[in-house]
């Protein structure tokens, strides 16, 4: 009988630690949308599959009045824009963060909700402006940190450079611009770039600004940035 709960226990506990993680890919726009939506998608869904981890997609906001949110361990805004959520589903978005799930950034999600105090927290910024596309640097900031230390101490890529307002004081800056390697920059000597936050739920809050382009989702050093931020809010 001990023999038989022993094994029962180690099937249980193994069934419990290695249980595939629910990822939910949420790209609803009520503003400008991003033509590299679709091929983020594609990226984070081919990391699902190297990674094991079950990929849901959704573009309707309604997901989270008709499903049960605590089953998602990671909620990823894809370039969302705009005013997307009414009340109701604002409450349902808060009670999961509150209950400790995880939210993941990418782009212009800093250029949506703005007049959701929670959300403003939650993202860390909000977007202001933005010049052209152009090359620029990126300084490491945080180089012993899992989701950037397989990046060179400068970084030179090519992307849409937000400017930001609204800047929480607290954040955890993994990255940095540096303004003086392009043009129309308008944060200064510390302009964030990519960063985090632990919640008091005990979840986590990821963004980074980086995925204008499509080609992005293809550079091998963004890619896998993408990468290790979903590893970091998923297991670590």
């Amino acid at each position: 009988m001990r023999i038989f709960c022993s094994l029962l226990f180690c099937l249980l506990f193994s069934l419990v630690t290695f249980a595939q993680k629910n990822v939910l890919v949420f790209h609803e726009t009520k503003g400008y949308r991003h033509a590299s939506i679709e091929t983020g998608i594609q990226a984070i869904q081919q990391l699902g599959n190297e990674m094991d981890f079950k990929t849901t997609v959704s573009n309707d906001s309604r997901f989270f009045l008709e499903n049960d949110l605590a089953q998602i361990d990671l909620i990823i805004f894809l370039s969302t824009t705009g005013d997307i959520f009414d009340k109701e589903e604002e409450l349902v978005f808060e009670n999961y963060i509150e209950k400790g799930g995880n939210f993941f950034g990418i782009h212009a999600a800093a250029d949506t909700e703005y007049d959701w105090p929670f959300y403003g927290r939650l993202v860390g910024a909000y977007f202001e402006s933005h010049p052209e596309i152009q090359p620029a640097e990126i300084e490491v900031v945080m180089p012993e940190h899992f989701t950037v230390e397989h990046l060179p101490e400068t970084w030179k890529r090519t992307d849409e450079w937000y400017n930001y307002k609204n800047i929480r004081p607290d954040l955890h800056v993994l990255l940095k611009l540096n303004e003086e390697s392009y043009k129309g920059g308008k944060n200064g000597e510390d302009h964030p770039i990519a960063w985090y936050q632990d919640l008091i739920g005990g979840g986590k809050a990821i963004y980074t600004g980086g995925g204008h382009t499509a080609e992005s989702y293809s550079e091998p050093n963004f890619r896998e940035h993408v990468k290790r931020c979903i590893d970091f809010a998923l297991f670590q």
